[in-house]
């Protein structure tokens, strides 16, 4: 057994590395990373202070200045560089995004994986509470949420999660009815082992690939939402920048500053495909029974 065992175990690296590549082999895979990268990084440089200017500081002498070498996607009516309003803004709806998802996929996981797994009444009551939550309207609930507590990026992330807390649960649950009649399952409860050791060192395992596809997903719907919640003026507060109040603020001026709007408005949307293209290149990989690479 010690033998098998040494013989199986140096495996692990080379499937994750075989993932790798493959994921890079995909033209989705790869577009999704580059693209998901390049924000994370206009992120990164945002959040450590990397920026060429304060996204806060006004100049009213440099006001709705159009793009040049000085500031690349032009400057605001208040003067202010628009790429580093933007490069902040990125940095808070990823802050935002990253903490919902983390919040409703660790919960709706768990929640979904002992409904599967136990099933009886405690499926049907967690059955009961996602259809509840699955009745409205994602920003509609989203909105209530956000206007009922405190406005802050906190709240943001938690009306957020709650709204995308059922599709773990139900992406999670799924897997493990099937999973839960496995052989290797079957004999690791004959053996002895508790039932909840069993969910989390057989089971879960099995199922990370499909819940990691999903919280690429996710991401990108978190960050719509995020910004739809900004644009409403229930998102992020100021002073802090956010791409839903840049995009609201250039309604008036964008027939006199289109920069203003393409900014924000291009940063959203390669933001949003990258993850996409990024979460549908790894479902390519991930799932055995996708016979096509894009």
């Amino acid at each position: 057994m010690s033998s098998l065992m040494e013989s199986i175990a140096p495996a692990a690296p080379a499937r994750r590395e075989s993932v790798l590549r493959a994921l890079l082999r995909s033209r989705s895979g790869l577009i999704g990373t580059v693209l998901t990268l390049l924000v994370i990084a206009a992120a990164v440089a945002g959040a450590l202070g990397a920026l060429p200017y304060d996204p806060a500081a006004q100049d009213v002498d440099a006001a709705l200045q159009s793009p040049s070498g000085a500031h690349w996607f032009g400057t605001d009516q208040f003067g202010r560089d628009v790429f580093s309003r933007v490069a902040s803004g990125l940095g808070s709806s990823l802050l935002v995004a990253g903490v919902s998802v983390a919040l409703s996929g660790s919960l709706g996981v768990v929640l979904g994986i002992l409904a599967g797994y136990y099933g009886g009444v405690l499926d049907r009551a967690i059955g009961v509470l996602t259809n509840v939550l699955f009745a409205f309207p994602s920003l509609l609930l989203a909105l209530t949420l956000a206007a009922t507590l405190d406005r802050s990026w906190r709240t943001v992330a938690l009306a957020i999660a709650v709204v995308y807390l059922p599709i773990f649960v139900r992406v999670a649950r799924g897997p493990v009815l099937t999973l839960r009649s496995a052989d290797y399952v079957t004999a690791a409860t004959a053996t002895g082992q508790r039932r909840l050791a069993t969910l989390f060192t057989h089971i879960l395992p099995n199922i990370r690939g499909i819940i990691f596809v999903q919280v690429t997903l996710t991401l990108s719907w978190a960050v719509l939402t995020e910004a739809s919640l900004s644009f409403l003026g229930f998102g992020t507060p100021p002073p802090a920048a956010s791409l839903g109040v840049m995009v609201y603020d250039a309604r008036t001026l964008s027939s006199v500053a289109p920069w203003l709007l393409t900014g924000p408005g291009i940063a959203l949307i390669v933001f949003v495909i990258g993850l996409n293209m990024f979460g549908a290149g790894l479902r390519d990989v991930v799932d055995p029974r996708s016979g096509v690479r894009r």
